[in-house]
């Protein structure tokens, strides 16, 4: 797990360059996992990065170190990526084809992930593309980041019941995409 040091995070609460540097480093890449995952494409995710950090570089006096420092971080990566999907779809029309969203996927920093993990990964970006951005961020954080009902709700700030509604409407749609998927194969 990512750890940043009270010291580090009240430096650069203070102005300290270096010390905001510093969190830019442990945790950029934590930011654009979430927000890949959020938003369903490199590029949103790229842009949700630099929303994130800015609104964190503005922002990181109001911490109050009740949580940690990631948790704070990861509530507002979700919040900020379901914002710029919402304006992203009201910007413009999303492509008819989900699979050229997510070409680019198999391009990562990493050359140790093998064939079959990036296409386990396509595979997931494609589901969760299918999914209201809403649902997206609710199914993510209880099957992927492996969180309770209770923290979801917490995290998103949002009431313990839309987090079940969210999930199981998300489930409800992944299983119906299965079953056409399915059916076509047998087509």
């Amino acid at each position: 797990m990512i750890e940043v040091s009270d010291d580090i995070i009240k430096r650069a609460a203070s102005g300290d360059r270096d010390a905001f540097e510093d969190i830019y480093k442990r945790t950029s890449g934590y930011v654009y996992a979430v927000a890949l995952r959020v938003s369903g494409n490199t590029e949103d995710a790229q842009e949700v990065v630099q929303d994130v950090f800015m609104a964190l570089y503005k922002g990181l006096w109001k911490f109050n170190f009740k949580a940690k420092l990631t948790t704070w971080m990861y509530r507002i990566t979700v919040n900020t990526a379901i914002n710029y999907c919402r304006r992203s779809r009201k910007r413009k029309m999303r492509e008819s084809n989900d699979a050229t969203l997510y070409e680019r996927i198999g391009k990562k920093d990493d050359p140790s992930l093998g064939i079959e993990a990036e296409e386990t990964e396509k595979k997931l970006m494609l589901l969760l593309a299918k999914l209201k951005p809403e649902q997206r961020v609710c199914i993510i954080l209880r099957e992927i980041e492996q969180m309770t009902y209770e923290e979801i709700a917490k995290t998103l700030k949002i009431k313990l019941n839309t987090v079940r509604t969210r999930i199981k409407r998300a489930r409800e749609t992944l299983i119906k995409c299965n079953v056409q998927k399915e059916e076509k194969n047998e087509m």
